[in-house]
């Protein structure tokens, strides 16, 4: 009895240190239920609008976010604060414009997650390249991350150096004597995502480590 209580034992014993491969989990992106807000400031005052996401996918890995890609189209931008018939329509020409993001030419802009600090409370440090007008440049930002079964919310408010990617109409950085002319060198990005599970979402492993543990600790 003594020697099948010690294998019983050293066999819980085993069970409770193995470390069981977790796989990463894709959660693709809910484009409809996603919001993308642009704010521009300038010495007058400021617009703001939105655009819309055509994917993307976060990566959730031992119950952490890792990783995670983005695209917008550029295409769908638009001005909510002004209505078009009082100027909003022209402001929306002038962005789309090569002076700004040349739309016609760069139709989408993406964001890739390079790397990802969990802070705990879902709070996060992300360091990710982000393209825009095809110029790449890594930026890092705070981002809250719930995740909840197989549904992830993402939220991120941080500020983008347009100059960084040949953005400059009325930048005082570049031009001088602007006066009241001149717009802000960054624009506000206000991000909140919706995300789903690709695939179920497996049980954690230590559930199964500990059931199996009661019955084999059990002496006959």
């Amino acid at each position: 009895m003594n020697k099948v209580f010690l294998f019983s034992l050293v066999t819980v014993i085993g069970l409770m240190s193995m470390t069981t491969p977790v796989a990463p989990v894709t959660f693709k992106l809910d484009a409809a239920k996603s919001t993308f807000k642009w704010t521009g400031k300038k010495v007058t005052g400021s617009h703001w609008g939105y655009i819309k996401f055509t994917d993307g996918a976060l990566t959730v890995e031992k119950g952490n976010l890792v990783g995670g890609s983005f695209n917008v189209d550029m295409t769908t931008m638009d001005v909510q604060d002004i209505k078009a018939e009082q100027g909003g329509g022209k402001l929306l020409g002038h962005l789309k414009s090569d002076d700004f993001f040349g739309v016609e030419k760069f139709t989408k802009s993406t964001l890739v997650v390079k790397k990802t600090t969990a802070k705990g409370n879902s709070q996060y440090d992300v360091v990710a390249d982000l393209t825009i007008k095809g110029i790449t440049k890594e930026i890092t930002f705070p981002a809250a991350v719930t995740i909840a079964g197989q549904n992830i919310t993402a939220k991120a408010n941080f500020d983008v150096n347009r100059t960084q990617f040949d953005i400059k109409y009325g930048s005082g950085s570049f031009f001088d004597n602007l006066g009241d002319k001149a717009i802000s060198d960054t624009f506000n990005v206000d991000i909140n995502l919706v995300a789903v599970a690709d695939a179920p979402v497996a049980a954690p492993a230590k559930k199964v480590a500990k059931k199996a543990s009661k019955k084999a600790a059990t002496p006959k």
